[in-house]
């Protein structure tokens, strides 16, 4: 059985993460890594602040903070969101560790040791009213490209496309917004991927075949408008340093690597750090070198699947190592607010800590994956969010549970009843739901996040299907041990719900299995016998109505958060 890796893309440090954000990498990661650990994997799931280049640097001085005090500041504040989400990483690490720096300067020795590496004079974009040169996402401008008026200097945010700081239209500076800028000559590290094309194309036309189109179609499309080399380092007083031993000149200058650079090496570094709180337990190493029994998942967002499918991978095969590349890109589209942009940058739409204040977790979890953009953009909306709560959340499961549970205790005390024995509606239900269950088996196996949410949405609606046939509030009227019956294999249907639903609403179904006082409850996942039985919690188990699980959206609140969040309805 293969070891699971599962790493999502690092989240900036600049700032709490708005929820494209999260559906586009972490939460579905969660997701996958649960339901994995769930059937019996070996599983590592793996994650950090991505806190080098300009946007540490830049909210630092909008905080007026020294930069290490500001990440470590707001790597405690991303965290505890993450928490919040529930998301179970197994390690959330920094890139600033010691363990990244120390890995970052290990490849870039053996990069210019196999001839990958070249110092080259630039001429690059200075700053006489900050008195230094500036970085690319020190320079703002208008993109080339598609008009965006706001892009940075590495990358336009609107349509992706990567650039140099040169490429802007009307370039200001992004610390004094200054627009006299002069083009001066320094010298940088360049990463040859040029010379990496062949092996890359080779390695992608093996890999990308089962990946998601849009992940593969952008590598493609990098790999047929040709590798270029790109600078690795630039003068920031935030970063890796480059290595006195190797190049001392540009050491003493002050150059640290490029944050595209040491970012996806953090993985690995996260994964040290881990390892390194108990290495007598942990071997870090067996997941990222010589690794042929690890299965590599990346999750992500379209914008950053260039580097990942592309530029991380030039960097893993230019240091000539055994190091893990990966196996299964998953990426996805923009979730839009409203059909505009979720910004960090311009605080467009929802953020985590703000989710989490109004809602819990678990309404979150839940609606996002449900609408996960796989296939293409998708919009969130007040109105779809709350129709979506109200009618899966509230209404079919959290109904289901609430009255059988009510239900069965008004009638027939604490304890599950015993009653009749499972009959042919019984067998029928028990056939229904381990064919369902096969399919939300299939889905998330496949990583096909909506599909997998609509299989387990029909796993909920089937027990209300069998309650609204069974009917034990009429049952109970003339045959009392056939309404028991039916109450007591809706119990095993909502600890059965418990159990599978765990990877979306973790918190949701820790109340459902905590309802049962089964000595034993020990179980991870459902088997097919199991589901076909129904019986996993006996006649005579004690249990408690736990508090309601869903509450409903009303339309009041509805108002309150379209004032506090914008958006109007469609």
């Amino acid at each position: 059985m293969a070891r699971h890796l599962i790493t999502s893309a690092l989240p900036y440090i600049n700032g709490i993460k708005h929820l494209g954000n999260m559906v586009g990498s972490m939460l579905p990661a969660d997701v996958y890594s649960r339901y994995l650990r769930q059937r019996g994997h070996d599983v590592l799931y793996i994650c950090a602040t991505d806190e080098h280049g300009t946007p540490a640097e830049l909210a630092a001085k909008e905080q007026g903070l020294p930069v290490a005090e500001f990440c470590g500041q707001a790597h405690d504040a991303q965290k505890a969101v993450y928490d919040g989400f529930g998301l179970a990483f197994d390690h959330f690490g920094r890139s600033s560790s010691a363990q990244n720096a120390e890995l970052t300067q290990h490849f870039a020795r053996r990069l210019n040791e196999n001839g990958f590496i070249e110092e080259r004079a630039i001429r690059q974009v200075y700053s006489p009213a900050d008195g230094r040169f500036l970085p690319d996402r020190y320079v703002e401008g208008t993109c080339p490209h598609c008009g965006y008026d706001k892009a940075r200097g590495d990358q336009c945010e609107n349509c992706t496309r990567v650039l140099d700081p040169t490429d802007l239209i009307n370039p200001r500076s992004a610390i004094s917004g200054s627009t006299d800028l002069e083009v001066r000559e320094t010298k940088h590290l360049f990463l040859l991927q040029s010379k990496l094309q062949v092996e890359v194309e080779e390695w992608i036309a093996r890999t990308a075949g089962e990946w998601p189109q849009l992940a593969s179609s952008i590598a493609r499309k990098w790999l047929t408008e040709g590798l270029h080399d790109r600078a690795i380092t630039r003068d920031l007083d935030w970063g890796v340093p480059v290595p006195a031993d190797t190049w001392p000149e540009l050491a003493a200058e002050g150059k640290v690597f490029y944050v595209w650079f040491d970012a996806p090496i953090e993985y690995i570094g996260s994964t040290k750090e881990w390892s390194d709180q108990n290495p007598a337990d942990r071997d870090w190493k067996s997941w990222w070198y010589e690794a042929d029994d690890v299965r590599y998942t990346q999750f992500m967002a379209k914008d950053n699947v260039p580097f990942h499918s592309v530029m991380f991978p030039a960097t893993e095969m230019g240091v000539r190592e055994p190091w893990k590349k990966v196996d299964y890109l998953k990426s996805f589209n923009w979730l839009t607010y409203y059909g505009g942009k979720f910004s960090t940058s311009q605080k467009r739409g929802i953020f985590t800590d703000a989710a989490l204040e109004i809602l819990p977790a678990d309404y979150w979890r839940y609606f996002l994956i449900a609408n996960a953009p796989e296939s293409d953009d998708s919009s969130f909306t007040w109105e779809h969010f709350s129709a979506t709560v109200n009618k899966d959340l509230a209404d079919t499961l959290g109904n289901f549970v609430n009255r059988v549970l009510s239900f069965s205790r008004k009638r027939f005390g604490d304890d599950v009843p015993s009653g009749k024995e499972a009959g042919e509606a019984e067998a029928k239900l028990g056939t229904e739901i381990a064919t369902l269950l096969a399919e939300y088996e299939a889905q998330m196996e496949a990583l096909q996040f909506r599909k997998a949410a609509s299989a387990l949405r029909a796993l909920w609606s089937a027990g209300n299907s069998y309650l609204e046939e069974k009917a034990p509030w009429l049952e109970i009227k003339t045959d009392p041990e056939a309404a028991a019956l039916t109450l007591r294999t809706a119990m095993n249907l909502i600890h059965l719900y418990a159990v599978v639903s765990e990877p979306f609403i973790p918190a949701s179904s820790k109340a459902m299995r905590g309802a049962f006082a089964l000595a034993d409850d020990t179980a991870t996942w459902v088997t097919t016998e199991q589901a076909k039985a129904l019986d996993t919690v006996p006649a005579g188990t004690a249990f408690t109505v736990p508090p309601v699980l869903f509450a409903k959206i009303t339309e009041e609140d509805l108002e309150s958060y379209r004032e506090r969040f914008g958006g109007a309805p469609e």
